[in-house]
């Protein structure tokens, strides 16, 4: 897996180049590395990465315009927010702007290296404790009659992924290539009216969405 660091402490951003590799048994390496969160989208595209790892608190344009722009240029990159502080807001607005996962940047490399693997296996990553309290704020005005506007197949994907079922398992369910999967998710995302997984996720808690996937 190819990764992307954005971030504006030169540090982290080589601890991360020098600790990820061996953390991950050689299946995770730094391939370029920014400053300026303005360059993210750029940095992706010459390195061709799978993953961007993406700093929320940086300069201006910030971190969450820097996610929304990688975002628009190639909507099957994976990204990772980074933050020093579990703030709800910030996740929320990240993931918003097209962030797969929101990780406090205490962190270590061994522990980032399954949340990268996750993500790019099309999963949402996200402390339990700030995915509560996301929960707990969000507000119920979603449309409780959105599931019955959807065809049988769409609502049985949208149980699928509020389970926090894999990309790949997903596949073998509904017997389908990965990239299928990625293209019906995106397609129900947009029916939803969510960026990310993890909100549709919270938006079939919030409608009482029932039954099981199989």
């Amino acid at each position: 897996m190819d990764v992307v660091v954005i971030d504006d402490h030169p540090l982290f951003s080589r601890g991360l180049e020098l600790l990820l590799p061996p953390e991950s048994g050689g299946r995770v390496r730094v391939v370029g590395t920014t400053e300026d969160a303005s360059a993210g989208a750029a940095l992706v595209r010459r390195h061709n990465a799978d993953v961007a790892v993406v700093d929320l608190h940086m300069p201006p344009p910030g971190g969450t315009r820097a996610i929304a722009a990688i975002h628009r240029a190639d909507p099957m990159v994976r990204i990772v927010a980074l933050s020093g502080l579990a703030e709800a807001d910030a996740a929320l607005e990240a993931l918003r702007a097209g962030a797969s996962g929101f990780l406090p940047k205490t962190t270590s490399p061994e522990a980032l290296v399954r949340p990268l693997l996750a993500v790019l296996d099309g999963w949402s990553v996200i402390p339990e404790e700030l995915l509560r309290q996301l929960l707990h704020d969000a507000a119920p005005t979603a449309d409780r009659g959105i599931a019955s506007r959807l065809s049988a197949d769409d609502r049985r994907l949208w149980r699928l992924v509020a389970a926090g079922t894999s990309t790949v398992d997903i596949a073998t369910t509904l017997h389908v290539s990965e990239r299928t999967v990625k293209r019906l998710v995106a397609n129900l995302l947009r029916q939803l009216k969510v960026s990310t997984r993890v909100e549709a996720a919270a938006l079939a808690g919030r409608v009482g969405l029932e039954g099981t996937a199989n």
